[in-house]
């Protein structure tokens, strides 16, 4: 019996999950090919920060998978090679080998795209200048690590405050480099805290040695064939190396008037993540995902929405019609800002206003633990941000920060958007209690209680 070919693009968290659902659920009846176009089979860049501290035990190991990994004769792995073309009618990819040039054509009965992301480049005069640089995937990686050690590099220039841009401001800082921190918005990780959290973050920042420079229109790079400046709007900016880490676009140019996309470049799949073409499914950072708090589909570029929808699609692969659509996914993150940490999961005011979702807010600051345990103790302060329907009280997002960590707290808001708790539901929720950790009301329950206006709860 002739085994169901299964084509896939991308070797990063939706290319590594199709192939471990492939196997669990079909065994050797799939055969498995799967193309990445780079070199590395594949770099985690939400590990880079790691790496570039040297928390990590080799840089090699910074990866979801080895092609190894796969010993099995039915999973084919090609690094090195570039999927080009779709021909639907024919159910077939052209693939091209980046180390030869040949070209070759490879059957399919299904494909799954995890084409992924690429990071922007400003187009802004000046990119090609040396040590001018991007932060993501395995080559930045390596030639970033070599910059912090090197003495000619005094001044570092970030441009982006989100999640990547903040791992390099922090990296270079903790290398003793100064550090500039730019952004075209209003606040660093505007886009995923509300202004109550990030004004505690941008001081925090800023003690830390960091300049932060918002609303930053970046006009050039200047420098004679190496970066020595960033020109913006309102000054120049002197620096021996500039990180660009300012937000990413589809790598979904090759399929342009085949498969369909919106106006962005992301690829428009249905309820099913099923494609315009039959049979061709797309998952991950290329797509936008259904996000279960805004009720409609945004741009999560998340491993965790990668790898949950190639478990739903494979699943689902030979189903003529899906017995359940994809259920959607929440959005959830967390990341250390020096001393810092916070957890962000769902909506929030930007995202909310983005999605056209109306949403109530309310912030609530507190002691983890008892008022009778000294803040040397560990009895830390802890701010908690809950966004909720103005009507129904539906839970639709919320944050949590300390310098504790308090990170785990973001998964309970996680699974209490997915299963569309009310803020009462939080007031009341069981949790344990021991004041050697938290207090009789758990931190969750006293920000719920705020919410709907209760006495504030004293011990």
């Amino acid at each position: 019996m002739e085994k169901t070919k299964v084509i896939i693009v991308g070797a990063s968290h939706g290319g590594h999950q199709s192939i471990l659902e492939l196997l669990s659920r079909y065994g050797e009846n799939v055969d498995i090919t799967l193309f990445e176009a780079g070199d590395y089979v594949s770099f985690m860049s939400c590990g880079m920060e790691l790496y570039l501290e040297d928390q990590v035990t080799d840089v090699n190991d910074v990866r979801n998978f080895r092609p190894e990994n796969f010993p099995q004769p039915n999973v084919h792995i090609l690094n090195n090679h570039e999927v080009k073309a779709i021909h639907a009618d024919q159910k077939t990819v052209t693939v091209t080998s980046i180390l030869d040039k040949s070209t070759k054509e490879y059957e399919y009965d299904k494909l799954i795209l995890s084409s992924g992301v690429k990071p922007n480049s400003l187009p802004v005069p000046g990119t090609d200048l040396e040590n001018v640089y991007l932060m993501r995937g395995y080559d930045w990686a390596t030639r970033i690590k070599d910059k912090l050690t090197d003495p000619a590099i005094k001044n570092v220039a970030v441009i982006g405050a989100g999640y990547i841009g903040i791992e390099a401001a922090e990296a270079f800082q903790k290398a003793g480099k100064e550090v500039t921190l730019l952004d075209v918005i209003d606040r660093p990780l505007g886009t995923y805290l509300d202004p109550e959290m990030t004004d505690i973050l941008t001081e925090h920042l800023k003690e830390k040695g960091i300049k932060v420079v918002t609303g930053a229109k970046i006009t050039a790079f200047t420098g004679e064939q190496q970066v020595a400046a960033i020109q913006t709007a309102d000054e120049e900016i002197a620096t021996d190396l500039v990180i660009q880490a300012a937000g990413v676009k589809a790598n979904t140019e090759w399929l342009k008037g085949v498969v369909d996309l919106d106006d962005r470049g992301w690829i428009v799949t249905d309820e099913y993540l099923q494609t315009n073409l039959p049979d061709v499914y797309a998952v991950g950072d290329a797509t936008l995902a259904y996000s279960i708090p805004a009720r409609s589909k945004m741009p999560i570029a998340l491993a965790t929405v990668a790898r949950r929808e190639a478990r739903y699609v494979v699943k689902h692969l030979f189903e003529d019609t899906p017995s359940q659509p994809f259920g959607g996914v929440v959005g959830s993150s967390a990341l250390s800002v020096f001393d810092y940490h916070f957890a962000a999961s769902g909506l929030n005011s930007f995202t909310a206003e983005k999605a056209g979702v109306a949403i109530r807010t309310a912030y609530y600051e507190d002691t983890i633990r008892p008022k009778y345990v000294p803040e040397e103790y560990g009895n830390t302060k802890v701010s908690i941000q809950l966004f909720f329907d103005p009507m129904t009280h539906q839970v639709l997002g919320g944050a949590v920060l300390s310098t504790y960590d308090v990170t785990a707290q973001g998964n309970v808001l996680a699974l209490a958007i997915q299963q569309k708790l009310t803020i009462e539901d939080l007031a009341e929720a069981d949790f344990f209690f021991q004041p050697g950790f938290d207090r009789q009301w758990n931190m969750i329950n006293l920000a719920a209680q705020q919410a709907l206006g209760e006495e504030p709860f004293v011990e």
